[in-house]
């Protein structure tokens, strides 16, 4: 499977987001393109497509920029991904419908529903909570050198 720049960049400035949300601020573009070095106006389309899916809300003005609508722990990378990856989970075409109906019932049974369900289920058992402690996690690894 292929998540695309929009999608990644969403996620992880989702996960950059959740981060800080105990703080209750509001986190600009500006800062979070700045730690991910992600371009500020590629990160404006991101976000513009994260505050319509109801991840953020925004505020405007000097004190404003963006927030998670809910806390971490209920937020999924199902929930962020489907936001921003608009194609990654519409409905599989009809490839031999008319032909051979029983062939296009066996493919969307057995292999794209299953596909669908089994990402599906992956996506929404991880929140953006357990990614924070797996950053954490990998911050705390990286600290180690080990010599020989």
């Amino acid at each position: 499977m292929r998540i695309s720049a929009k999608g990644r960049y969403g996620l992880a400035a989702a996960i950059c987001m959740a981060e800080n949300y105990s703080s209750g601020e509001y986190i600009t573009v500006i800062s979070i393109s700045e730690k991910l070095g992600i371009s500020k106006i590629y990160l404006e389309q991101v976000f513009s497509l994260l505050k319509r899916g109801g991840i953020v809300n925004s505020v405007k003005g000097a004190q404003g920029g963006y927030q998670l609508a809910r806390n971490p722990r209920q937020l999924t990378v199902y929930d962020v991904l489907s936001a921003v990856e608009l194609s990654l989970f519409e409905p599989v075409e009809e490839t031999v419908q008319s032909k051979a109906p029983e062939i296009e019932a066996a493919m969307r049974t057995a292999v794209f529903d299953a596909i669908d369900g089994a990402v599906r289920t992956a996506l929404e058992k991880i929140t953006l909570a357990d990614l924070v402690t797996e950053v954490e996690k990998q911050k705390a690894d990286q600290g180690f050198m080990f010599f020989i």
